[in-house]
């Protein structure tokens, strides 16, 4: 990757007379005036004389339909094909029905293609390529169409690496109010085996393979981006270092439909501001049944980080063959909303997922949430899976057989709804930590699963606990080293309750203590809370109805009546086991 150089617009600038630089200031109406920004390998790409230039210094290239002619020697014409061989800026319009535009200018040199209701096909190869630069810049001009369509079969190659219908071998930008459509009928659409940065306008790319690539670093700055892509949808993919192969979105509205993964990055992925994305990759959720798991050879991932992934904003669309949102590092989630179907996992992580804030709600998946360290410090969130809803693990067993692992689940605050119909709601091979916020777990009617399974320690210090599950010889309290008391129900019988039908716990004066609705049979139920207290007689009921308001199966305020008691027990420690 090359350190970039300011490039010297603000000489010319100071340089010519007024009437010129509102002409330059004209050009510049579709930019903003931002200054360079530093990416998260430290370097700047941009400068704020990218988005600027002297429309007078302008030359034309104009195309008619099957010739070009051009106002420069900068530009040289051989039959269909105009090369540009130096600096400068570049104004294309017109029609190209077979033909090509090379950019082959100084290693130090910057490019700007004006590209100007231009359309370029070409039925043997790249239809705009750019082979050597220091950085070339495309603005797509204020309420254009651009098209750029390449050839399913290659015969004709300027340079060994071409892929894609808009290719380049050096760093890139596009910016402006226009339209980019663009046709990769061959492999790619656009591709930059060096940086590619989108700052704005509006991209419709269908491609066989990748829709959007930047080999070294994409960065998207703001647009609107339809892509249906055979492979990858939006991508950067250089394995060479952690500082490159990152991709980093700061706004914009997505529209993705992929084959392979949707948004992929092959170290960090960064997400900011408040963009929408919609995004389907591998046929969708509806592509399985989340019994097994994406059975497919192909990562079909609708969001990828490989190293990390952090999500501050924005809202979310997914369905997925594959992970909903995957990284081999961590993922952190600060805000943002997220409705998630998917024929695999919501969110994996090999090291840790932490979650912040927002609002989460995976509605379809195999399992929700599964990483060796899982955290929720805030948000809303809501998981539904056909395995394990919360699943803290290492992915190791000793024999066949779970152990402790050192996994972690911990809740310090928000609200965490999680049901799954055949595993558990909340599984940690290691621990599970809650220090405050308000869990509420439906785990499966029957079977051998819970609505916590803990191989290490259930510390409850804090927060609101309500779990229903099953009775099977799997069950457990939580630990006797919590600091705040518990309490372990179990029924002999087949069930406590009926799904849909109320569960309730009450003091001896009627005042509720939990008022809960499960959506399954259950015949266990863990339940923990800051206002439960010792030398108290506590009142179990099933049935009846609630004038509260009812939430995730909770109720709150309203009026209890009807309901049937069970069995009245005071508190005697830590855990209190309470058998029906």
């Amino acid at each position: 990757m090359k350190m970039k150089r300011t490039f010297g617009i603000v000489l010319l600038c100071m340089a010519i007379p007024f009437s010129t630089l509102i002409s330059c200031n004209k050009e510049n109406a579709s930019a903003d005036d931002s200054d360079s920004s530093s990416t998260s390998d430290g370097v700047s790409h941009e400068e704020e004389s990218d988005y600027s230039w002297d429309s007078s210094s302008e030359i034309t290239i104009t195309l008619n339909g099957t010739s070009i002619s051009a106002s420069s020697s900068n530009v040289t014409v051989n039959g269909s094909v105009a090369t540009i061989v130096s600096a400068g800026n570049y104004r294309i319009s017109g029609t190209l029905a077979n033909g090509q535009i090379v950019v082959d200018a100084g290693d130090d040199d910057l490019v700007r293609l004006i590209l100007d209701g231009m359309s370029i096909t070409n039925s043997s190869s790249s239809a705009l390529v750019i082979l050597k630069s220091d950085k070339t810049i495309i603005n797509l001009v204020a309420g254009t169409i651009n098209t750029i369509a390449d050839a399913a079969t290659y015969t004709s190659f300027v340079d060994e690496d071409l892929n894609a219908a808009l290719f380049s071998k050096s760093d890139l930008t596009i910016f402006g109010e226009g339209t980019l459509t663009v046709t990769g009928s061959y492999n790619d659409g656009i591709t930059s085996k060096d940086g590619l940065i989108l700052k704005s306008g509006t991209y419709n790319v269908t491609a066989v393979d990748d829709g959007i690539r930047g080999k070294d670093f994409l960065i998207i700055r703001d647009g609107t981006y339809t892509v249906t892509s055979g492979g990858d949808g939006i991508k950067s993919d250089n394995e060479d270092s952690s500082e490159v192969g990152y991709v980093e979105i700061d706004a914009g509205n997505f529209g993705i439909t992929s084959s392979g993964d949707g948004i992929s990055a092959q170290t960090n992925l960064t997400i900011l501001g408040s963009g929408t994305y919609t995004i389907k990759t591998g046929g969708g959720s509806g592509s399985g049944s989340a019994a097994n798991g994406y059975t497919g050879t192909t990562s079909a991932k609708a969001i990828k980080g490989q190293s990390s992934i952090e999500i501050d904003g924005g809202t979310f669309s997914i369905s997925s063959a594959d992970d909903a949102i995957h990284s081999n590092g961590k993922v952190t989630i600060g805000s943002g909303d997220f409705m998630i179907s998917t024929a695999d996992d919501g969110i994996h992580a090999e090291t840790s997922i932490t979650i912040n804030g927002g609002t989460l709600s995976i509605t379809k998946s195999y399992e929700a949430l599964e990483s060796l360290n899982i955290t929720v410090n805030g948000g809303d969130v809501s998981v539904i899976a056909t395995n394990d809803a919360i699943n803290a693990t290492a992915g190791t067993t000793s024999g066949g057989t779970e152990q402790n692992d050192g996994s972690c689940f911990t809740m310090t605050g928000g609200t965490l709804y999680a049901s799954c119909d055949k595993g558990d709601a909340i599984d940690s091979n290691g621990n599970v930590v809650m220090t405050g916020g308000t869990v509420i777990a439906n785990g499966p009617a029957s079977g051998i699963e819970e609505a916590a399974d803990v191989n290490g320690s259930f510390n409850m210090n804090g927060g609101f606990f309500i779990g229903s599950g099953t009775n099977s010889n799997m069950n457990k309290s939580m630990s006797t080293t919590s600091t705040q008391r518990n309490i372990y129900i179990l029924s002999s019988r087949s069930q406590i309750v009926a799904a849909g039908t109320i569960f309730r716990i009450q003091d001896a004066s009627g005042t509720d203590i939990v008022t809960f609705k499960p959506v399954r049979n259950c015949s266990s139920v863990l339940f923990s809370s800051s206002t439960l207290e010792t030398n108290i007689t506590y009142s179990i009921y099933t049935g009846g109805t609630c004038t509260g308001t009812e939430s995730n199966g909770l109720y709150t305020g309203g009026t209890y009546s009807g309901g049937s008691l069970l069995k009245s027990f005071t508190l005697s420690g830590i855990v209190t086991k309470v058998s029906l």
